[in-house]
C-alpha cells in the first residue's frame, strides 16, 4: 500500500547505490530490492516495480503513512551512533510549532485504549516485543529500526490528572528524519499499540 509515496521516492532510490543504501539504513539489497527490518518485520523495497510490500509477519497491515517512513528512512539514514539520549518531539528543532493542531502526536490513542489499565498497556506493548524501561508507571523501548529506536511511556491517571501517554525518541532521529516523518512513525506507533500488531 503505496499511495502515500509519490513515484519521486522510488526514483530516487534508484540513482543511489545500493552499497551506499545498505550501509546507511543497515539494511539489505537482494535481487535488485531493498530489505528492510522495520519493527519485527521484514520488508521490500522495490524502486523499480515502486512497490513496498512485507515479506513476513502476521498479517498486519501498518498505517500507510508508514510505508512513507520506510522509504524516506532508506533514502536519508545517516551512518551515526544511537546516542542513547531520549528526547521528546518538542524537544526537536522546530518542534513546539510543528507538533500540535492536525500534528499532535496522538497518543491520546493510547491513553483511550488503556483506560487506566496499565496491565492492558504493558500486554500491548509486550506482544510488540517492548523492553521494559524504568520510567513513568510503565514505559517500554521498540527498535523501529536498525538506527531508530522509541520509547512509549505510560502515566495512570487520579482525580487531578487524566492518564498520559508519551513517545520519547532518541536524540539522533533529527539527523535521520524531518519532523512530519517523525510525525508518519508516531501515527503508526500510536496505531500499532492500541491495536496490539494484530491484523486490521
Amino acid at each position: 500500500m503505496t499511495k502515500y509515496v509519490d513515484e519521486s521516492y522510488f526514483h530516487a532510490l534508484s540513482g543511489h547505490a545500493p552499497e551506499d543504501i545498505c550501509a546507511r539504513a543497515l539494511c539489505k539489497y537482494v535481487d535488485d530490492r531493498y530489505i528492510i527490518g522495520v519493527w519485527g518485520i521484514d520488508y521490500a523495497v522495490d524502486p523499480v516495480a515502486k512497490t513496498i510490500e512485507p515479506i513476513n509477519g502476521n498479517g498486519y497491515k501498518p498505517h500507510a503513512y508508514f510505508y512513507l517512513f520506510i522509504i524516506y528512512y532508506l533514502l536519508y539514514a545517516k551512518h551515526i551512533k544511537i546516542i542513547d539520549k531520549w528526547i521528546s518531539e518538542k524537544d526537536m528543532p522546530g518542534g513546539t510549532t510543528f507538533f500540535r493542531g492536525p500534528h499532535e502526536i496522538p497518543t491520546r490513542l493510547i491513553t483511550d485504549m488503556c483506560q487506566n489499565d496499565i496491565q492492558l498497556f504493558k500486554k500491548a506493548c509486550e506482544d510488540l516485543n517492548g523492553t521494559a524501561l524504568k520510567e513513568a508507571d510503565a514505559a517500554y523501548r521498540f527498535s523501529i529500526t536498525p538506527r531508530i529506536p522509541v520509547a512509549v511511556l505510560y502515566w495512570i491517571g487520579d482525580d487531578d490528572f487524566p492518564p498520559e501517554g508519551k513517545i520519547l525518541y532518541d536524540k539522533s532521529i533529527t539527523s535521520h528524519l524531518t519532523l512530519d516523518m517523525v510525525f508518519s512513525l508516531a501515527i503508526e506507533i500510536c496505531t500499532r499499540i492500541c491495536n496490539g500488531g494484530k491484523m486490521i
